[in-house]
């Protein structure tokens, strides 16, 4: 699963036949710290999301098909839901770029 924002949505006169009635929006990939992340994405709308919404995005076909209770559609994205909120938690940076884990805190003993 991806985290998206929505650019827009597309008309298509011509389509497959699963597609009929469905919304197709284009959305742009995003870090979690919200800067754009590769190029925008075709997908399926299941949750009515709109231009401007921050959206989870899967992009394997069969999870794509599911969510939309379309098995064997020709699908290859959909958008899945609607995020309210993303909040990031600072473990700390290694060298390479790895996220270091969390450093434990000593337990606190009572005093006798």
């Amino acid at each position: 699963m991806l985290i998206g924002r929505v650019a827009g949505d597309l008309s298509a006169t011509q389509k497959h036949a699963s597609h009929q009635g469905r919304t197709i929006l284009l959305v742009q990939p995003l870090d979690p710290d919200g800067s754009e992340r590769g190029n925008p994405v075709v997908a399926l709308d299941s949750v009515n999301a709109g231009v401007g919404d921050r959206v989870l995005l899967v992009q394997d076909g069969y999870a794509a098909s599911t969510a939309l209770g379309l098995k064997l559609a020709p699908i290859d994205a959909a958008v899945i839901g609607i995020v309210d909120r993303v909040e990031l938690v600072s473990a700390g940076v290694g060298a390479a770029g790895s996220v270091a884990p969390a450093k434990k805190q000593p337990k606190k003993h009572q005093a006798e």
